[in-house]
């Protein structure tokens, strides 16, 4: 995987999670708000090597990666490391999950699936800076 060129008027989102089919769409979406995608990563050892080469401006996270709760962690991890900001994407918005995303990962925004453009959006617009 080679690291990620991104014109000067653009910023670069990473996207992980496990269903390839979604991330694409993911995909389509940011490249709509402005944002280039370098990479899709499946699982968390792979997002922490795109994270740490590409310095995403915003990561879009799926909560549960490969059947575990693995997305939490990950994005903990990717805000300690390279200080991303993070927005989740889940269908679990329940008040125990909900709970634990802002327990471990503050300030990190939520939008329930399924994703449309204008909540992630402002979902994004609420982690990112504007751009200058």
């Amino acid at each position: 995987m080679a690291s990620c060129y991104s014109a000067p008027d653009r910023r670069v989102a990473l996207i992980v999670d496990d269903e390839i089919s979604f991330a694409i769409g993911l995909k389509r979406t940011l490249r709509a708000l402005g944002f280039d995608i370098c990479d899709l990563a499946t699982d968390g050892e792979q997002a922490l090597w795109l994270a740490l080469s590409d310095r995403p401006d915003v990561v879009v996270m799926d909560v549960y990666l490969e059947g575990g709760r693995g997305g939490v962690e990950v994005a903990r991890k990717l805000r300690k490391v390279c200080d991303a900001p993070i927005v989740f994407v889940t269908s679990y918005t329940d008040g125990a999950t909900m709970d634990r995303i802002h327990g471990r990962v503050p300030g990190a925004q939520v939008v329930p699936k399924p994703v449309y453009r204008d909540r992630l959006a402002k979902a994004v617009a609420a982690v990112v800076p504007p751009h200058q």
